[in-house]
């Protein structure tokens, strides 16, 4: 019979949220020994890893932390809704982004070399992920600089952690409006700050398409320029942050909110998970 009790798989359970079988027979194999069974559950679970490397992830959280300096966001992947919101799986996520705030990591690979607790945040995700008995990812990460940030973070479900998040850095005094901006980029999703950020390859692009659907439609030819530009005018209401109408009140485009407001957007960045 092997040395251990109750109390010992409940404790190492809590520990690394191990399920009750996987734990009991490690502490038999361990014979009773403690940190013994945490070695076996742990390259158990490593081996597992290897198997869920395939696994699609498209449950998780949003996550950020600001610095002086700098906001920093994570998308955080998982598989199931269930291991969203497990409280291992938060805790994760929040100690990831609190590394990465004054590292100047700005991509997924940058990130995962980070030091956190003597190892790194790749082996971190590893280790907790071999626990959880899921695959999980660090999907996405971005640095926007800035001095000042409205962060907004929504939850598509009251019992999921937040599942769309949205970094603002901006000038200016006005901290209620910048959150309302915030808002807005969660609602509206646009790609570029203004009409000049778009890639003109992509400019170009949309005026060959909307010109081809004018002529289509029998538009006189004396009319196409003005129409083509019209077309390209709602093609950036729907692309361009500052050309927006404002989800508060569609009178009124976003840029000239921010005017009023004595704002300047700096830079933004939103995640959705899984998207």
């Amino acid at each position: 019979m092997a040395n251990f009790s109750l109390e010992d798989v409940k404790a190492l359970r809590e520990r690394l949220g191990t399920g009750m079988v996987d734990t009991k027979n490690a502490l038999v194999e361990a014979d009773g020994d403690i940190e013994k069974a945490v070695e076996i559950l742990r390259l158990k679970g490593a081996k597992g890893n290897a198997k869920r490397a395939d696994r699609s992830t498209s449950e998780g959280l949003v996550a950020v932390v600001e610095s002086a300096t700098a906001a920093t966001m994570i998308e955080l992947a998982c598989e199931t809704d269930f291991v969203a919101k497990n409280e291992k799986f938060v805790a994760l996520a929040e100690k990831v982004v609190a590394a990465l705030a004054d590292s100047g990591a700005e991509t997924v690979d940058a990130a995962l070399a980070v030091a956190v607790d003597g190892t790194t945040v790749g082996a971190l995700i590893e280790d907790q992920a071999a626990t959880i008995g899921e695959k999980v990812e660090l999907r996405r990460v971005v640095r926007i600089p800035g001095d000042k940030f409205a962060v907004y973070l929504h939850r598509t479900s009251k019992d999921l952690p937040p599942q769309i998040g949205v970094v603002v850095s901006y000038t200016g005094d006005d901290a209620e409006t910048a959150r309302s901006i915030a808002q807005h980029i969660s609602f509206a999703d646009p790609a570029y700050l203004s009409r000049d950020d778009v890639p003109p390859a992509d400019v170009e692009n949309e005026r060959r398409i909307v010109e081809q659907i004018s002529r289509e439609e029998g538009k006189p030819e004396a009319a196409l320029p003005k129409i083509v530009e019209g077309r390209l005018g709602a093609y950036f209401k729907q692309v361009a942050l500052l050309e927006q109408d404002y989800a508060r009140d569609n009178k009124l485009n976003v840029g000239k909110v921010i005017a009023d407001a004595g704002l300047t957007v700096t830079g933004f960045a939103r995640f959705k998970v899984g998207a």
